[in-house]
């Protein structure tokens, strides 16, 4: 199945460059990556659920705002929750009409930070949630005010923020940023490929300060002593609509606790551990994965 890179012009002026495969017209699979990631992750997915014996889906990933190819915005500001959903609300009508809505969204990482918000504020918009290795709000913030071992994990996003952050992680030919992609003893995973770690350079060589802006703009990162709790209104936490959580329990930044009492705000709610996995999950095990996403699509 070919797969095509297109580019939506969104009514509010930002540019969302997208890869897809599968008819216009077809329900609507969507797809979100994370950080420091780009819309190619999902191409074996886009080009399996196209294919019309699994399914002829409309598949579509788009490079999120702040990776190139699409907009990347100049301030911090730009990346605040509410413009990033905003993005993604907009690239759903731009594919399925008004009134329209996808048939799922399948979500990593940031991408899944936004598609939990997208889900409990705009419901309407997305009928199932696939989330992988992406901690709700709720529980995020809860792990990052009580939970030391959380709130440990979560140090990097403190680095992240820093002014130099962009020049740090480009030094030595990107070596910082090749270590969130590393296996626990700093190797290089076997999924990471010449080909496509070529693939990794070439989106971070196109700029790094809209990623590093998303945790800039972010009021969830493990707190200064002196910090109040970081409250979150109700109407951030209920997801109503069908959501299956795929999480690698060997996830170094996001600990399995991030998993406890989901269900309190997501009422339809299917949890999948995943031993053995990491955070990278959609690389490392991509046909439970599919499995997965096959069996959600089903219900």
């Amino acid at each position: 199945m070919e797969i095509r890179q297109l580019v939506h012009h969104l009514p509010h002026g930002i540019e969302l460059h997208y890869r897809s495969a599968g008819e216009a017209g077809q329900p609507l699979l969507l797809f979100l990556h994370g950080f420091p990631e780009g819309a190619f992750i999902w191409d074996e997915l886009l080009a399996h659920f196209a294919e019309a014996a699994h399914g002829g889906w409309r598949c579509v990933a788009p490079f999120l705002r702040g990776y190139a190819p699409s907009s990347a915005p100049p301030e911090v500001a730009d990346y605040r929750a509410r413009l990033l959903v905003q993005d993604i609300a907009a690239l759903i009508r731009a594919e399925t009409g008004a009134g329209g809505s996808a048939a799922a969204v399948i979500a990593h990482d940031w991408g899944g930070a936004l598609a939990w918000n997208l889900a409990a504020l705009q419901p309407e918009l997305l009928q199932r949630l696939m989330i992988v290795n992406a901690p709700h709000p709720g529980a995020f913030a809860r792990e990052l005010q009580t939970n030391p071992a959380q709130q440990q994990a979560s140090r990097y996003m403190h680095f992240l923020c820093r002014p130099d952050a962009e020049a740090l992680l480009a030094e030595d030919g990107f070596r910082r940023l090749e270590g969130f992609l590393a296996r626990p003893d700093g190797s290089r995973p076997e999924w990471l490929t010449p080909a496509l770690r070529q693939r990794y350079h070439a989106l971070w060589s196109a700029g790094l300060s809209g990623p590093c802006n998303y945790y800039r703009a972010s009021p969830l990162r493990p707190p200064a002593t002196d910090a109040p709790p970081l409250q979150l209104p109700p109407e951030l936490l209920t997801v109503r609509v069908p959501t299956r959580v795929l999480w690698g329990l060997e996830d170094p930044a996001l600990l399995p606790a991030l998993l406890d009492g989901l269900d309190a705000w997501v009422p339809r709610l299917q949890v999948q551990p995943v031993p053995g996995a990491s955070h990278w999950l959609v690389h490392e095990q991509p046909e439970l994965v599919r499995q997965a996403l096959a069996g959600l699509l089903q219900e």
